[in-house]
């Protein structure tokens, strides 16, 4: 059984990211907990949707990018712990996974480090590897290892494929609105461990107020494996829906991505397609939401909720 430190109540937290598909959920547990959470983003003003929250005062929102080093540090002046939730699948300009993941991990560890900040919560991802022929699997894999060099006692967690409403299945329904036939990647066997993303938040929170995950990493995944296949037709069927699967080799795939390279906002990159060849599932002897003690969420009690909706 963990040992609990008393709460997050009356503790002030940073997050960055705090306005994304995750980090909202993270800030919204940690001010109902009674915590003083401040959002860490490129657009306050995109934040308006937290701040303006029944605690006025409680919820603030500070502009701060992790790879401009000199915006990092402002956005932890008085914090007792931070949380960084920033990621990108798609590199854009500047915004390169090396500049996010890697280097702007590294900013925010070291000024938390040297702004004294007790607790570290550092989101990364399952499968992160710093020999893989994925730039955002490698990137993933960088910023842990500067993470651990600034912050030793930091927790990093490495969610699956997060689902919740607008996720991917909500993508997936998109397509089959539209198309007569959903493509599957190669034959559609990846294995995938879909996580409910409100208990990722869970489990960022549990962490920040448990001593024993100072310096653990652990893996997140929900309680059963899927096929993409299976994935995808659970989609069809929570939308009353029936298509062709088509499955399509990945050398296709990868030609696609090429050719929709120079495109502004392309609908699927490369490295999306290298991150669809290798299965993202929990690894064997891992810490996991066990250790936590958390118990995740099916698919199956959550997915209806929002895809049926998506119908209506």
């Amino acid at each position: 059984m963990a040992r609990q430190r008393d709460d997050m109540a009356d503790r002030r937290v940073t997050v960055f990211g705090g306005s994304g598909f995750l980090g909202r959920r993270i800030v919204e547990r940690l001010a109902a907990g009674g915590a003083e959470v401040r959002v860490a983003v490129r657009h306050p003003e995109r934040a308006a949707f937290l701040t303006g929250s029944d605690r006025p005062g409680q919820i603030t929102a500070v502009r701060a990018d992790v790879w401009d080093e000199a915006t990092v540090a402002p956005a932890l002046a008085g914090a007792d712990a931070v949380v960084n939730t920033v990621g990108h699948y798609v590199e854009r300009g500047d915004a390169s996974f090396e500049a996010i993941h890697g280097q702007g991990a590294r900013h925010v560890a070291e000024a938390a480090a040297a702004s004294g900040v007790r607790r570290l919560v550092h989101i990364s991802g399952i499968g992160a590897d710093p020999a893989s022929d994925s730039p955002y699997v490698r990137a993933r894999a960088v910023g842990e290892r500067l993470v651990r060099e600034a912050f030793p006692a930091a927790t990093i967690l490495r969610p699956s494929v997060m689902f919740g409403p607008n996720d991917f299945l909500d993508r997936l329904a998109g397509i089959a609105r539209v198309m007569p036939a959903i493509p599957l990647f190669g034959a559609g066997d990846v294995r995938l461990q879909p996580v409910y993303v409100e208990d990722v938040a869970a489990a960022v929170v549990k962490a920040l107020a448990t001593l024993e995950a100072a310096g653990q990493l652990y893996e997140l995944g929900g309680p059963r494996v899927y096929s993409y296949e299976a994935l995808v037709r659970l989609v069809l069927e929570q939308t009353g829906r029936r298509r062709l699967l088509l499955p399509v080799p990945y050398a296709v795939w990868h030609a696609l991505a090429a050719l929709m390279g120079p495109l502004p906002r392309r609908p699927i990159s490369r490295d999306q397609v290298k991150l669809m060849q290798k299965d993202n599932v929990v690894s064997p002897g891992a810490l996991t939401f066990a250790d936590l003690g958390i118990t995740p969420t099916p698919l199956e009690a959550i997915a209806p909720t929002y895809l049926r909706r998506r119908e209506d």
